[in-house]
């Protein structure tokens, strides 16, 4: 699987909620946790989308941003409590290391 390729069912089906039952309200939200996810990643390493695309790591980065930013209703991620995983994931495959 593709980041680009991520829905917001694949993500309610990771957070175990009923993609049926969620409303529109809910839908939007998920779509924009995973849209902040994406461009965090993007501005974290340094790469595009297309580039993105090309390593699957960057799904499981992108679920866990999601799922924080789910759990604790945010839309920004704080780089200073960075999931470790995630942290490890964006560092393997970053290019702007100034």
């Amino acid at each position: 699987m593709k980041v680009s390729e991520i829905t917001v069912k694949n993500l309610a089906d990771y957070l175990k909620l009923n993609y049926q039952s969620l409303s529109e309200e809910e839908i939007l939200e998920l779509a924009t946790f995973l849209q902040a996810a994406q461009s965090f990643i993007s501005d974290y390493t340094g790469l595009t989308s297309t580039q993105i695309d090309t390593h699957e790591t960057f799904v499981i980065a992108v679920y866990v941003l999601v799922q924080d930013m789910y759990d604790n209703r945010t839309l920004y991620v704080d780089k200073s409590s960075l999931n470790r995983v995630v942290e490890m994931i964006l560092g393997m495959h970053s290019v702007n290391l100034l």
